[in-house]
């Protein structure tokens, strides 16, 4: 069994403070319970990447950007790069989140593009994937699936620098969750699909997000083929998220 993952995406929220002290209140708890039975993660905003960061050096707690550029450096005004968020002390990023899939349009190649450029200066890339509401009522979740996984993790993935994370996009932020049963069967699914695209599929962790709190965090964790929490809201109050964990 994979040791599980507890992500949190911070989205587009918080100050420079509000983010330290969070992060700094999340690393005390980890090292309270040290040894963890889990590890975990936070992914904030970019231009709270370098002070969360370097407020948690020396700590267990992980800090990973929410996008990067599939381009390495040049005329991209807006973006940002692996580099420079491996250079801020990331060491994840997310690609291919539904809001990016949606808001920019991203598709399965630049998303895998995005990973390739993560692996190239040394990050874990968490690829995000899941289907809309209205794919979910066509009976289409399990082939979308397939699909963006097909499409989204490039050659080379292995369970060191890949990290798959399984969002159904009608559950995010809307406090709807599928039943444990319908997680069961779509990361069933992902864990088949994994084979031929990553060195190690029983060892690459399969994320759930969406709507996930601490009252549904200990039902969601037990089910088979999920290897910890990809967080939204939740994430944001250290109460929470650390509810979350310890529902592992």
């Amino acid at each position: 069994m994979s040791r599980k993952l507890i992500a949190g995406n911070w989205k587009m929220n918080m100050t420079r403070a509000e983010g330290v002290a969070l992060a700094s209140e999340l690393a005390a708890r980890l090292k309270a319970a040290s040894p963890a039975g889990f590890d975990m993660l936070v992914c904030p905003p970019a231009t709270l990447v370098a002070p969360v960061a370097d407020a948690l050096a020396g700590t267990a707690l992980a800090v990973g950007g929410q996008d990067c550029s599939a381009h390495d450096k040049g005329a991209h005004t807006g973006d940002t790069s692996a580099a420079m968020l491996k250079d801020l002390g990331a060491g994840f990023v997310l690609v291919g989140h539904s809001e990016r899939r949606t808001d920019h349009k991203e598709t399965d190649a630049e998303v895998a593009a995005k990973a390739e450029a993560a692996w190239r200066h040394g990050l874990v890339a968490v690829i995000c994937i899941g289907e809309t509401e209205a794919e979910r009522d066509a009976g289409k979740t399990l082939a979308v699936c397939s699909t963006q996984l097909a499409g989204s993790i490039p050659a080379g993935a292995t369970s060191a620098n890949t990290v798959i994370a399984y969002e159904p996009v009608w559950a995010i932020g809307t406090g709807r969750t599928p039943t444990a049963a319908d997680v069961a069967e779509v990361h069933a699914h992902i864990r088949k699909e994994l084979a031929g695209k990553v060195d190690n599929p029983a060892a690459t962790r399969v994320l759930y997000g969406g709507s996930v709190k601490p009252s549904n965090a200990a039902e969601l964790m037990a089910v088979a083929n999920v290897d910890g929490a990809l967080v939204g809201g939740a994430s944001l109050k250290a109460d929470d998220f650390w509810g979350i964990a310890a529902a592992v």
